[in-house]
């Protein structure tokens, strides 16, 4: 089942598929839009909420640059990279700046360090992946899925959590959630590299 977000992506960029709009420039508006929420999170206050919205919308046009190039036939090694740099950027700029914007709360000093654990974290996952992607091929990073729904939408959260005044536990949540979820990418394709790795000599 394609996700919902990828399917949303879809219907929104469809009908640019007879327009000179190509999927970079649609990997940039994400981008844009992404710095953006990281600049208004760094903020904080009332900026918070405005950064939350921004940092969706980002992440839905994030699909939308990949989504254009296969109905277009213009996908390419150098537009994936790109998208997926950029989509990395954002994520980690974003709670960095959550982290610096939520110093006035109860987190105090510790908020931006909850930050930097975050991103860099989140930061590392984006590494791991493209490593697998460059060994096991693109099937071996799907992420686990369930009714349309992917691991990394957990972050469309932060949009209804930051406004209901709960983006101090998102960033909690977030410094705790990645650095085990990068463990488990690291288990997880440590252990199919293994098992292609035992597959290739079996063939030998």
């Amino acid at each position: 089942m394609r996700p919902w977000d990828a399917r949303l992506a879809r219907w929104l960029v469809r009908p640019l598929r007879t327009t000179a709009v190509r999927p970079n420039h649609v990997t940039t508006v994400s981008l844009l839009l992404g710095l953006a929420a990281a600049a208004l999170a760094a903020r904080g206050g009332a900026a918070l909420h405005a950064a939350a919205l921004l940092l969706v919308a980002s992440a839905i046009v994030d699909h939308a640059d990949g989504e254009l190039a296969r109905m277009t036939g213009r996908t390419s090694a150098l537009g994936h990279y790109y998208d997926v740099t950029s989509d990395g950027v954002v994520k980690v700029l974003f709670f960095l700046g959550l982290g610096a914007g939520l110093r006035g709360t109860e987190l105090g000093a510790l908020a931006p360090w909850l930050g930097l654990v975050a991103g860099t974290s989140i930061a590392a996952i984006f590494v791991l992946w493209q490593r697998a992607e460059a060994r096991l091929g693109k099937d071996a990073v799907r992420q686990p899925a369930r009714a349309g729904f992917e691991a990394e939408d957990a972050l469309y959260l932060v949009a209804p959590v930051v406004w209901l005044g709960g983006g101090a536990a998102f960033l909690v949540a977030a410094a705790v959630g990645a650095p085990l979820f990068a463990g488990w990418v690291v288990l997880r394709h440590r252990g199919r590299t293994g098992a292609a790795v035992a597959a290739r000599e079996d063939g030998a």
